[in-house]
Formats: structure tokens, C-alpha cells, sequence
């Protein structure tokens, strides 16, 4: 008789060693709610602690996936902590209201100190990986990433010793943006990362499939970070780009708090709604304590392929009036140009494909920004 789905799913499991805890994943019980169809789609949970190794999503996943009668695998990575929150059974209901006119006791107060709030950790300092420059936007499709990529490109190309963190953990693009799409190796207990155009990149998007959705909360993406930080074998670096999504929620904060941000840059478009979502972004770096180098503008205009008159297309100064409002400098006005986007698809940055471009030399403006010692000093 053939053995149930589950028992050949159980099985597998177990062939899954925890490196933190030598134990496999089944008798550690990271992993919990195994669901499955009778068309062989199996969802489970897997309870990462910040200390364990993220690959062990990937390792799980296809673990499942090799199991006869399986069609489909989801597998949802979660917390320990809040997981068991999640489960605890809900309080008790509070009494009813008593009838009017009797007496109630009044509730009495604590005479014991309320307990003292654990206190955070400075952020730990990475020697090895030069000056950290978190490169940021306000909100999405403004060209953050391309700009992080074709910067970290133009870096290499003169001569500095680059590495480029995908903290954008909801949409990890930077892979397709230069061309790799490799697992991530492991060598003496470290990641190795992969390598392009003389960058040495790491990236969520190596460690899962091209559409699974990363549901992760703050403690997820915390580990993530931190293990992009602390267990990847980056070597001595001279810079460290690191591309962060959208916004200023989790990633930025555990970014922060993980490690010594140098500097940030700012990424917007001209109009007016990309600048203010970018201006309150920069806030939250100001008061994290981290400084804003610049902001580059992108899509400033499109040039005219006959007359070669450069038309606004989303408007004009933003960039330069949120670079006034902050007090730092315009780094570069990118014009929108057909060629990035398709440099971006092709996995060949325009900065090398097409150096000649005004797109390329706005950009490689940015990188000898960072490059030059007045910017050295500026982010230190």
C-alpha cells in the first residue's frame, strides 16, 4: 500500500538539518500546519529564528517539491515569537456590567516598578565593508534600483571594490538588472556572493522563485538583513550600495539598527507627489542619525529623437527644490531614455552598454559623488 502524502512529505522533511541546531526541521517542530489537496498543492509553515539560516526556505521548499505526488509548494516563513503568539488561546471574556446601584472595587495599583524597557543595542560595525549607503525613495517606480545598479557598475568600473545589498525584499529586481539568477553558495559556514561587472550582489531574490510573494513581517525582514550583514563572505570592501524598498518602514529601521549607515541617497522624480513621499523618507534617515548625500533626480525629461529638445514629461525641479529643502546638493538629473529599460531587461546596466548616453554620464555623475573624498568625507 502506497504511504500517505504526508508521511512521504514527513520524510523528506526530516533529510532538512537545522546547521544552527544540528537537529532536522521536523523534530526541532520548526515546521508547522502541513496542509494538502488532493491534487498534490501542500502549504506549510516554517518557524525561522533571527539566528537561523535563510536558505533553509529554499532547502525546505524543494524538498517538498521532490516528493512523489507533488504538485505545489507554498511554504510561509514566520516568526517563532509571534507565531506562538498568534496560537496562545484568546482571554477571557471580562465579566458583565453589574446592575446599577451596586458596589464595585476599585481597581488597586501595582506598588511593585513597572519593568524596565530592554534597551537596543548600538549597531554593530562591518569594518570590512567600507562606507554603508543605503539608496532609498519615497515611494516605488521612480528607478531606484536601476539607479543603485548602474551606480555600483560605474564604482567597479573605477576601480573600487563594490558590493550591492537587494534589501528590497518585497520586489527583488536587482538580479534581472544584471543579468544573474545563481543560488547562492555556502563555503565555511558563509554565503558567498554572487558577481557581476566586478560587484559582488546579494539578493532575496537568489533565495526564492521568481513569484513567490515574500508575505514577511519586521522580524523576518530584521534576520534577512542582518544575515545579508553579518554571514555573507563580502571580502574587503570599498563601498557597499544597499538598495532599499519603498518607503520607511521595516527595512530602513532594521537597516539602521543592524549596522553603521554612512549615508543615503535619495531618489525621486520631478513631480510633485513622488517629492513628497521622498522628502518624508529623507526625514526618517535625518532622524535615525543617518546624513542624506544628495538626491538624484530620474526621468527629468525625455529628449526628442529628431530635434534633440528635452521635454519634461512628468514636470520639472522637484529634485532641485527637495534638494533646498534638505540642505544637501542635486547629485544628478537622469533623463528618461528607452535604453535604460532595456539595458535593465537585458541584464547589461546602460552605464556599460551605452557609456556614451546622457542617462550613463548622469549616473556615473552620481558614482564619482561617492567616489571622490569630498564624498567620502560627507558620508562619514
Amino acid at each position: 500500500m502506497t504511504d500517505p502524502l504526508t508521511q512521504r512529505i514527513d520524510r523528506a522533511l526530516r533529510s532538512i538539518v537545522n546547521p544552527r541546531t544540528g537537529a532536522d526541521v521536523v523534530s526541532a517542530e520548526m515546521v508547522r500546519d502541513i496542509a494538502t489537496t488532493t491534487d498534490g498543492k501542500v502549504r506549510l509553515t516554517l518557524l525561522l529564528d533571527a539566528r537561523d539560516d535563510a536558505t533553509l526556505v529554499r532547502a525546505v521548499r524543494h524538498a517538498v517539491e521532490g516528493v512523489d505526488g507533488v504538485a505545489e509548494v507554498r511554504v510561509d516563513p514566520k516568526d517563532p515569537a509571534e507565531f506562538a503568539a498568534r496560537s496562545r488561546p484568546a482571554p477571557p471574556m471580562p465579566p458583565p456590567p453589574r446592575p446599577p446601584g451596586t458596589s464595585r472595587a476599585l481597581p488597586v495599583m501595582d506598588a511593585a516598578p513597572a519593568p524596565a524597557r530592554p534597551t537596543v543595542p548600538p549597531p554593530v560595525v562591518y569594518p570590512n565593508l567600507g562606507r554603508v549607503i543605503a539608496v532609498s525613495s519615497g515611494k516605488g517606480g521612480v528607478g531606484k534600483s536601476t539607479v543603485t545598479t548602474n551606480v555600483a557598475v560605474a564604482l567597479a568600473r573605477r576601480g573600487l571594490r563594490v558590493g550591492l545589498m537587494d534589501a528590497d525584499v518585497y520586489g527583488p529586481n536587482i538580479p534581472r538588472m544584471l543579468g544573474v539568477d545563481a543560488p547562492l553558495p555556502v563555503a565555511n559556514e558563509k554565503i558567498v556572493p554572487n558577481e557581476a561587472f566586478g560587484v559582488k550582489v546579494v539578493s532575496l531574490g537568489f533565495l526564492i522563485e521568481r513569484d513567490q510573494p515574500a508575505i514577511w513581517r519586521g522580524p523576518i525582514v530584521m534576520k534577512i538583513i542582518t544575515q545579508f550583514l553579518r554571514d555573507v563572505e563580502w571580502g574587503q570592501l570599498d563601498v557597499l550600495l544597499v538598495d532599499m524598498p519603498p518607503g520607511t518602514g521595516d527595512a530602513q529601521l532594521s537597516l539602521v539598527q543592524a549596522t553603521q549607515v554612512h549615508g543615503a541617497i535619495i531618489v525621486t522624480t520631478p513631480q510633485l507627489v513622488a517629492v513628497g513621499d521622498a522628502l518624508r523618507g529623507a526625514r526618517m534617515f535625518e532622524r535615525v542619525g543617518v546624513p542624506v548625500l544628495g538626491i538624484v533626480e530620474n526621468m527629468s525629461w525625455f529628449e526628442n529623437p529628431e530635434t534633440g529638445t528635452p521635454i519634461p514629461i512628468f514636470g520639472s525641479g522637484g529634485g532641485d527644490e527637495l534638494a533646498r529643502e534638505l540642505g544637501v546638493p542635486i547629485l544628478a538629473h537622469v533623463p528618461l531614455h528607452p535604453r535604460i529599460v532595456q539595458a535593465g531587461d537585458e541584464g547589461n546596466p546602460i552605464v556599460r552598454s551605452d557609456p556614451g548616453a546622457a542617462a550613463s554620464k548622469a549616473l556615473v555623475q552620481v558614482a564619482d559623488a561617492i567616489a571622490t573624498p569630498a564624498g567620502a568625507a560627507s558620508a562619514r
